[in-house]
């Protein structure tokens, strides 16, 4: 089946992009891509094809990127749960730091935005088992990837 352009699908496909940088999907951004198809609501029998996409082997159905510029709501609950999945692993690689940016950048996530999204995640953490560790990991991530 033929990817049909669409904005998730072009999402998907920066993000994609950065992961590939170094020609190798890691277990730790494979998990983070997941949780991305389904937040942008990419069918997962497209996920291969995406993949051609983004190493150059097909041709991307996305011909005018400017289109999918603008902000949706739903934005920064998508940078969450990208950002929630890296911080549930046991480290946040470089690679994985490198999704979040360019996706926080793709997304134009604003500082009141993602101190928002800090806050649910602290909030989240107080009732989840594994939200003491996720929060570590969360402060490690703000030092090296701080929102400027």
């Amino acid at each position: 089946m033929a990817l049909m352009a669409s904005r998730g699908l072009y999402l998907y496909l920066e993000v994609l992009k950065t992961a590939l940088d170094d020609d190798i999907v890691t277990d730790d951004e494979a998990s983070i891509l997941k949780v991305l198809a389904i937040a942008l609501g990419m069918d997962p029998s497209n996920v291969g094809d995406a993949m051609d996409v983004a190493r150059g082997i097909d041709p991307t159905p996305i011909t005018n990127p400017e289109e999918y510029s603008t902000h949706h709501i739903g934005d920064a609950t998508t940078y969450q749960s990208a950002l929630v999945a890296a911080l549930d692993d046991e480290i946040i690689t470089e690679d994985e730091w490198a999704i979040l940016e360019n996706l926080r950048t793709l997304l134009g996530i604003q500082s009141d935005q993602h101190a928002l999204i800090e806050e649910s995640i602290r909030a989240m953490s107080e009732s989840d088992e594994n939200g003491e560790r996720r929060l570590e990991r969360l402060e490690r991530f703000n030092t090296v990837c701080p929102y400027i």
